[in-house]
């Protein structure tokens, strides 16, 4: 019956997932561009770490879902779920003004089954990219002022079906078979906002995306005393076409000074559910850990993605190739400690530079964190392990030179892990 209880828990937290993931989670002019802030397949354990990843094939005393590469579902022994959420705290600085928010969501589930001694399925959900932004840019036309809006709201998530197996003594392979899916609306509004009767414009695009993208992932580990081993791993993708569905709307409207009320004078439909393509590029992504086991880990990574690539519906979307560095590790003082929970938990730090693919006036666009984590782990049963994973990266991005926009974050990310024998029978119960 408890087991019973535990797959009906599931399935709900799936289903609110879906809705829930939907939602945008910025509010960053920077998301205009592309198909928004991408995100990253990262649980909170790597996060803690500044994102590390892509060389670790298992860590600590308790069992992790590693999504970024899934050979390393070959070393999971244990049915694994890990459910969490997410909070952003901005500060956007321009031209001495600063504005501040706060936005937060269901960040992400998880499931890892074994299938075998040396290899597991894992699946779940957690955003691919997020798009939120709201802002205004103001202009001079002739003699009259003018404004342009910018909005737009939405994002795509990414499900994920994945399996890795253990090839040998020291390689594992795998893969995700992963569907993304989701809308990215944008608006673009002149207004003539100080004078009466004047006809304003609005341009709204709607851009529903879904298609599948195969994700593959390689792993080496090899010891290097009888306590310490090396990790050394690789994930991509290759170009992927996946379908979209396409809205756009054009309106004329004036506007009441006094009460910001619209009335839409006419409007013409330019396309509506016109089909179209949208070419995801290449990534490449390497990494090494090295880990001494149920004590220390330090590693780090290297990735980069092709987005001078990516074309939506015949067009290319003007940005650059990005790369990116993590490099961080995690310590646990004494893993079989008894009387000091202290030596119990996880504690990691790392650190996280990107260059995006953005370059806006001719600059740039750099974010980078500092990240720190913990790893907490509860009162656990016979066979079931309970851990809470706490994360927060403490970062910018941008630049307030040129008349941009500079963004102050601290993201702070929750994670809960349960470790179980759910799918094994036992000769007594």
């Amino acid at each position: 019956m408890i087991k019973i209880q535990k797959y009906y828990f599931t399935l709900v937290l799936l289903v609110i997932s879906l809705a829930v993931m939907a939602q945008s989670t910025t509010n960053s002019p920077y998301s205009k561009f592309g198909l928004g802030t991408i995100k990253g397949a990262y649980l909170p354990q790597n996060k803690g770490m500044g994102n590390l990843a892509f060389g670790i094939s298992s860590y600590g005393g308790y069992q992790n879902i590693n999504i970024s590469n899934p050979a390393s579902y070959a070393h999971i022994r244990l049915t694994t779920f890990d459910i969490g959420a997410s909070g952003e705290i901005q500060n956007l600085n321009k031209n001495g003004l600063s504005e501040k928010g706060f936005n937060g969501a269901l960040s992400h589930l998880a499931f890892a089954i074994p299938v075998t001694q040396k290899s597991a399925l894992s699946f779940g959900l957690l955003p691919y990219s997020n798009l939120g932004y709201n802002f205004t840019n103001a202009a001079r036309v002739d003699t009259f002022n003018i404004e342009h809006i910018y909005s737009g709201e939405g994002g795509l998530s990414k499900a994920y079906l994945g399996y890795g197996i253990q090839l040998g003594k020291h390689f594992s392979v795998g893969a995700n078979v992963t569907y993304l899916f989701g809308n990215l609306k944008q608006s673009a509004s002149t207004e003539f906002s100080k004078y009466i009767g004047f006809l304003n414009s609005r341009k709204q695009t709607e851009n529903s995306v879904g298609g599948l993208v195969a994700e593959y992932g390689v792993q080496y580990t090899t010891a290097l005393n009888k306590k310490t081993k090396l990790t050394i791993g690789y994930a991509g993708n290759a170009n992927t076409n996946l379908h979209t569905s396409n809205k756009i709307l054009y309106t004329r409207y004036q506007k009441d000074i006094s009460t910001d009320r619209e009335f839409v004078s006419d409007s013409s439909l330019f396309k509506n559910n016109a089909s179209g393509k949208l070419l995801l590029p290449t990534s490449n992504n390497f990494g090494f850990s090295i880990q001494k086991l149920n004590h220390w880990l330090i590693g780090a990574d290297f990735r980069t993605t092709g987005w001078a690539q990516l074309v939506r519906n015949d067009v290319n979307q003007n940005l650059n190739n990005s790369w990116g560095v993590s490099v961080g590790g995690q310590i646990t003082p004494n893993i079989n400690a008894i009387a000091n929970y202290l030596a119990l938990i996880d504690y990691r730090v790392g650190i996280n530079y990107d260059k995006t693919y953005m370059n806006v006036s001719q600059i740039d666009i750099k974010s980078s964190s500092l990240n720190l984590g913990l790893g907490l782990p509860l009162l656990s049963g016979r066979s079931t392990f309970y851990k809470i994973n706490l994360a927060a990266e403490i970062g910018k991005r941008g630049t307030t030179y040129n008349n941009l926009v500079k963004e102050k974050f601290v993201n702070i990310h929750l994670g809960f892990t349960i470790n179980d024998r759910w799918f094994q029978k036992y000769k007594f119960d």
